[in-house]
């Protein structure tokens, strides 16, 4: 029976003020979501709603896991994921992850994407010791607030460090750049424009213009033109997909030829050629972003035995897929690692141990990250990936270019 969401918001409110934040973690054998033949997962995805592109993210993930399963689990357990539309709607994230806690009894809320989600729920469940386990966000906070949220922690890069980036790569490259900046209006895009700020400090680029846009906006045309009109030599676009399209397709329009920078969540390939409106988009040409992933559709991998191996589990477990969809790959990523987890954990898997292993990982050479990638976690770190690789938009595909920048943990 569905919550109203009023009563939902009482009760997570009560509850959050009722108890307090758990200083080291705890456990017991007795926790929910695990049986000697299975292991209950859940988590929230976009199904639906202005951010549907990521519904590949959790999709990705699932078909990793049912591949693991078809080959006899984790120690003899079958890893079940079970994945809850919340429409990129935070009220509607609370809703789905208090049932997935305490009607569906998961063993650990993993892969739910969205950095304002995330945090709608994040104290709920560090309240109630449930790991919040590869959050699907890049939010600074998940780093920077690692020691009072152990029961949280991300995956991907942090937002901010990716900012920093692309504003160092400006800096070197570029002399009094003038750059201007499309954000979503949520901590997700500010993360990124406060590192833009700080990767361009004590040069002589600027950003001169920063232009917000709400999730629940109908589309970007007038900060599009407006930004036009700004005289800029950057365009950096710190939205989700739909929002991205929109601005290339509204700048080719404009005849407006900036150098283009758009952030890793909306630079697949699968979006890149969305935004061509059917023929070549002179705006996209050139653009700079950065990935820390396998590109499916890049020659360079072609004949990669981890591609090979993505593709057959695409084929068998998510038929019908796009393949050509990087967010598929991220999700294999971060399954990957969490099934490498609970190998370590064995036959005796816990919430606290659980956690406990996602902060001590070691692992160099998982098959879905670009070479060199590797993914390490230590105590209060909330980011196990650090370095990636910044890419060029040429004449329909990502080039790579450069080496590795290694990025912060906060």
């Amino acid at each position: 029976m569905r919550r109203k969401p009023a009563l939902v918001a009482h009760a997570l409110a009560g509850l959050l003020a009722a108890v307090a934040l758990p200083a080291a973690l705890a456990g017991g054998a007795a926790d929910p979501g695990i049986t000697p033949t299975t292991i209950l997962l859940g988590g929230t995805s976009p199904l639906t709603g202005p951010a549907a592109a990521y519904a590949s993210v959790a999709r990705g993930a699932k078909a990793y896991f049912d591949s693991v399963n078809a080959a006899g689990g984790v120690a003899k357990r079958r890893i079940e994921y079970r994945i809850v539309d919340d429409a990129y709607n935070p009220a509607q994230t609370i809703q789905a992850t208090r049932q997935l806690v305490e009607q569906e009894g998961v063993f650990a809320v993993f892969n739910s994407l969205g950095t304002e989600h995330n945090l709608a729920v994040r104290e709920y469940l560090n309240q109630r010791r449930v790991p919040q386990l590869f959050v699907a966000s890049g939010a600074t906070a998940w780093g920077a607030e690692a020691r009072r949220y152990p029961w949280t922690i991300g995956f991907q890069p942090s937002y901010r460090a990716e900012g920093i980036v692309y504003g160092r790569f400006v800096a070197r490259t570029m002399r009094r750049a003038r750059v201007g900046v499309l954000f979503q209006n949520d901590e997700y895009g500010k993360d990124l424009l406060a590192g833009l700020k700080t990767g361009l400090a004590g040069s002589s680029s600027k950003v001169v213009a920063a232009l917000p846009y709400e999730v629940t906006a109908v589309d970007v045309g007038s900060q599009v033109a407006r930004l036009e009109a700004a005289n800029l030599d950057v365009f950096a676009i710190f939205a989700t997909p739909r929002f991205a399209i929109q601005a290339y397709v509204f700048a080719n329009r404009l005849r407006w030829r900036p150098l283009v920078i758009n952030n890793t969540v909306s630079a697949a390939s699968n979006v890149m050629a969305l935004a061509s409106e059917g023929g070549r988009n002179r705006t996209l040409e050139g653009s700079l972003t950065l990935n820390f992933l396998k590109d499916p559709t890049n020659p360079l991998f072609r004949k990669d035995p981890a591609m090979r191996r993505y593709r057959t589990i695409m084929a068998r477990h998510a038929r019908g897929a796009n393949v050509a969809d990087v967010y598929h790959v991220y999700g294999m990523a971060v399954a990957y690692e969490t099934v490498r987890l609970f190998q370590r954990l064995g036959t005796n898997p816990t919430r606290a141990r659980l956690m406990s292993a996602a902060r001590s990982i070691t692992s160099p050479a998982n098959p879905f990250l670009l070479p060199g990638v590797s993914v390490r976690t230590g105590r209060n770190d909330g980011f196990p990936i650090q370095q990636v690789q910044l890419q060029r938009w040429r004449k329909g595909k990502w080039v790579p270019f450069g080496g590795l920048w290694e990025s912060k943990r906060r």
